[in-house]
């Protein structure tokens, strides 16, 4: 994989560079709540502007349906993104029309411009390779070189991550080319103790990397929404928490397989409980109690790890020379609710190995709870990419830089 040193030694100066960012940022209407993937591109667009090339920024946002949504516009973005270079950012309204094309001709070495979201075109994310294809020329067409560096978005086989990168010499920009290098820690010559914590919702969407896991990784801890179908798993009334039922024979042999290969498998020995999910957009306090694992009242449903799990889950992260942590403990957006996540960050902090917050929740958790970024070893921008790494699947937007 060539990386954008290689480009910025062969020069750049006047060239079009097209990069593919991931500026998928959350918003409240249109302000941004957390600019940590815009912060994350700015090395790779800096040295290319300082470099004298004419750079072409591009994203995805959201999931708009193939066609322009002014609630999923890139503007916000592109004005933060100016904001953070301290220079203008020019904005196309379309992402190939006339707007685009009229953006790109107008820049002179140095200058930046953001395309408007590339989903608002329906060849992006096309399941037809004759319909990528067709977006991928046209995107061809605004650029001289394509620099990838939206590694939240390098698992899929859109159009600008598989197909672009194809049709112009193609280099990884210094995100993309981190985050191979943090990955490559986690599942190659590994550090040991190896801990994994993982949380978030869903079971399912954890299956495949606890797969992997039971063969490579000394601890799992396992938190949030996901934790109430190991519970029922072993046995336990679990209420109205989230469970998938379907699930429970896959996590029982998971459970086993743990065992068989040494790996010891942690779960929540207390929890927080309530009646009611709490309201996320006043804050409002919530009526909770604590109770053990084991004895989950049948009208209640779990909403955070309870204060014995969080002590448990502190001391099986202490002496980790390797940590990779996805997902939240629980509802951590509410602050009733956000302890268990606050102490799984906190021993991270505390460990004096190589910690890595594995993206999505993970990530938005920790800048939302305060904490220093530059206390983790690293932060990933992608957490269905750094997943799909760790369950060894061959990811679309990798394997196009390295060809």
């Amino acid at each position: 994989m060539k990386t954008i040193d290689e480009l910025l030694a062969d020069g750049v100066d006047g060239k079009r560079v097209f990069v593919r960012a991931d500026l998928n940022v959350p918003l409240d209407g249109g302000t941004i709540t957390d600019d940590g993937r815009i912060r994350a591109v700015l090395p790779t667009v800096k040295a290319l502007a300082d470099a004298g090339a004419k750079v072409v920024v591009a994203s995805h946002l959201g999931r708009p349906k193939g066609a322009p949504d002014p609630a999923f516009s890139l503007a916000p973005a592109a004005s933060r993104l100016g904001e953070l270079l301290g220079s203008a950012v020019a904005f196309a309204a379309d992402t190939v029309g006339e707007s685009a094309q009229a953006t790109v001709a107008g820049l002179t070495g140095g200058q930046v411009a953001v395309l408007e979201n590339l989903r608002f075109n329906p060849g992006e994310t096309s399941k037809d390779d004759a319909e990528r294809a067709a977006f991928a020329e046209q995107l061809a067409a605004l650029a001289d070189v394509y620099v990838g560096d939206g590694f939240g978005a390098v698992h899929r086989k859109h159009a600008s991550v598989f197909d672009l990168p194809k049709r112009l010499p193609h280099y990884a920009g210094y995100l993309i080319a981190t985050e191979v290098g943090v990955l490559k820690k986690l599942t190659e010559d590994v550090k040991r103790p190896y801990v994994v914590a993982l949380g978030g919702a869903k079971v399912s969407d954890k299956l495949a990397v606890i797969d992997q896991l039971l063969g490579k990784a000394d601890r799992l801890l396992i938190g949030g929404g996901m934790a109430y179908t190991f519970l029922k798993a072993k046995g336990y009334e679990v209420g109205i928490s989230l469970l998938q039922e379907d699930q429970v024979p896959v996590v029982q042999e998971y459970m086993e397989r743990a065992e068989k290969n040494g790996v010891e498998l942690v779960l929540p020995v207390d929890v927080l409980v309530s009646t009611e999910f709490p309201d996320l957009k006043t804050k409002a306090p919530a009526t909770f109690t604590t109770v053990d694992a084991d004895a989950i009242p049948a009208d209640q449903e779990g909403l955070d790890i309870g204060p014995r799990t969080r002590e448990l889950y502190a001391s099986k992260l202490a002496d980790a020379a390797t940590v990779f942590w996805n997902g939240p403990m629980g509802v951590f957006e509410h602050p009733d609710y956000a302890d268990g996540t606050r102490a799984v960050a906190q021993a991270l902090v505390e460990a004096d190995g190589f910690t890595v917050v594995g993206g999505g929740d993970s990530a938005a958790a920790v800048r939302t709870l305060g904490f220093d970024e530059n206390a983790f070893g690293h932060i990933s921008t992608g957490g269905g990419a750094s997943l799909e790494y760790l369950e060894g699947k061959t990811l679309p937007g990798l394997a196009a830089l390295e060809d």
